[in-house]
């Protein structure tokens, strides 16, 4: 769904980029909350798993692909804020360095793939959580619900935003028919990918998913035959674990998927090519900005091989998003660090 140069008129894109950096701004104050010593250095990583799983298209109906968007993936593991930043870290890095998404639909991007698609995830998520038992298997069954809606979510908002700023005399009814209709079949490949993946991490270290931090229940201690809430001066905080090995195995995952697997990947175009050459919402369309750059459309320039300069380009994307994200996620941790650390430092008076 990464929108191309020329899709959206300059108003309505200039209007959703100011939405998005707003948004961005929201969630750099909000992942302050969010991220702690052990899930802010898996926010970067959680942004470059994102990117490799964007590069493996499946095949959703008869010459159509779709791909995972991610909002709700980050939501869940990471949180709605820091979710936001994660996947506009992503789509940057596809705009800048992969002409993937226009450069001046940036903030439609982010917009439609970013916000709405962590915003309607996760309320969806959050609002299953708070029906079902606190386990393991309600986390998994609410982030498959989550993930599954969101992208028909963005679908709509993308055609809203069409309607308002689309630059094609085109029937919108069309439009949003096709694109919400081959949307819920993209929904269900990103809700199966969300949840495999929102099951394996909890299934290891439930203690770095952020939307299954409901399930640490308190100590229970037993009075006079009746189990009650310890003390909190009895609830000793468990010794933090280590992350290196979610880590490490993490980021060799993501490299194997986008250097290797990607390859085998569908060649179909996604949902909204599909759609817009359908419906002719591409009339004009512009070439991308950086589609001269040495690894646009994911191949690195001058090698002729295509399986050595596919593989070459993901993995240098799935370094060059991990790297970006962890310095943003670093950067925002050492603040909430330090604001935390200014009140004790205050002399008395």
């Amino acid at each position: 769904m990464h929108v191309p140069d020329g899709f959206i008129n300059a108003p309505v894109s200039v209007a959703a980029g100011v939405a998005a950096a707003a948004a961005v701004a929201v969630s750099l104050r909000g992942a302050r909350r969010e991220l702690d010593e052990r899930t802010a250095p898996l926010a970067g990583l959680v942004a470059a798993f994102i990117f490799a799983v964007q590069m493996l298209n499946f095949p959703v109906a008869a010459g159509t692909s779709g791909h995972l968007l991610g909002g709700a993936l980050a939501a869940i593991l990471v949180g709605p804020y820091t979710g936001v930043l994660c996947v506009s870290v992503v789509l940057l890095m596809q705009g800048i360095l992969f002409a993937d998404g226009g450069l001046t639909a940036l903030g439609v991007n982010i917009t439609v793939m970013g916000v709405v698609t962590v915003v309607l995830s996760y309320a969806v998520f959050r609002g299953l959580l708070a029906v079902l038992p606190a386990t393991r298997r309600s986390v998994t069954v609410a982030a498959f619900a989550g993930a599954l809606l969101s992208v028909p979510g963005a679908a709509a908002a993308f055609t809203a935003l069409y309607a308002v700023g689309g630059t094609a005399d085109v029937s919108l009814g069309k439009v949003f028919t096709a694109m919400v209709g081959v949307h819920v079949l993209i929904g269900l490949g990103e809700a199966a990918i969300t949840a495999a993946t929102v099951g394996a991490v909890i299934a290891v270290r439930p203690d770095l998913v952020h939307g299954a931090r409901r399930l640490a229940a308190p100590l229970k201690l037993r009075v006079g035959g009746v189990l009650v809430d310890a003390p909190a001066a009895a609830s000793a905080p468990a010794p933090a674990r280590s992350t290196t090995k979610v880590w490490v195995t993490g980021l060799v995952t993501a490299l194997v998927l986008a250097g290797f697997v990607s390859f085998y990947a569908s060649a179909s175009p996604d949902g909204l090519e599909k759609v817009a050459a359908d419906q002719g919402i591409d009339a004009k369309a512009e070439e991308h900005a950086a589609a001269g750059s040495p690894l646009a459309d994911y191949a690195v320039k001058d090698v002729a091989d295509a399986r050595l300069s596919g593989g070459l380009a993901g993995a240098l994307g799935v370094g060059a998003t991990v790297a970006v994200g962890t310095g943003v996620f670093w950067v925002v941790r050492r603040r909430r660090t330090d604001e935390q650390a200014a009140p004790a430092q205050a002399p008395a008076v």
